[in-house]
């Protein structure tokens, strides 16, 4: 290269840049959750089955002794007595029917249930200035 041609040299400069996270706390959230308990009454329904017994009189004279017998909800129980006369007889002397009913009935029984509800409050990032009335509270309940 000749002398007078001069060379002459460009630096070239290059920038990086490099992109760092930190965690900031920017708030700060207290849960606290209170157990109540409900009082409601809860419907049940109750069965009850009742005998109604009724004698019924007869008084007539029979040859053999009758079985007991079923109707549907009634039932018939023959009582009967040995007479004596020139010849022994049977006589009816009265019927017991005793008949099923059934009953029900709706109640309401009291009972007594918990639910929970919870309370949220939102507080200011640690260090900064906080309600005071808050700061007392802290004991009792738990911070996130």
């Amino acid at each position: 290269m000749p002398e007078d041609q001069k060379t002459t040299f460009l630096p070239i400069i290059e920038e990086t840049v490099s992109l760092t996270t930190r965690k900031v706390a920017t708030g700060r959230v207290r849960i606290a959750t209170r157990t109540e308990s409900v009082d409601q009454v809860l419907p049940a329904h109750l069965s009850s089955l009742d005998v109604e017994v009724v004698r019924v009189p007869v008084g007539r004279k029979i040859e053999t002794v009758p079985q007991t017998t079923t109707e549907g909800d009634l039932t018939i129980i023959p009582v009967v007595e040995e007479r004596l006369v020139v010849t022994r007889e049977l006589y009816l002397l009265e019927e017991v029917h005793v008949r099923r009913v059934e009953r029900t009935e709706t109640v309401e029984i009291p009972a007594t249930t918990r639910r929970q509800t919870v309370q949220i409050d939102r507080l200011p990032p640690q260090g900064e200035d906080a309600d005071p009335a808050q700061s007392q509270n802290k004991d009792d309940q738990d911070d996130l």
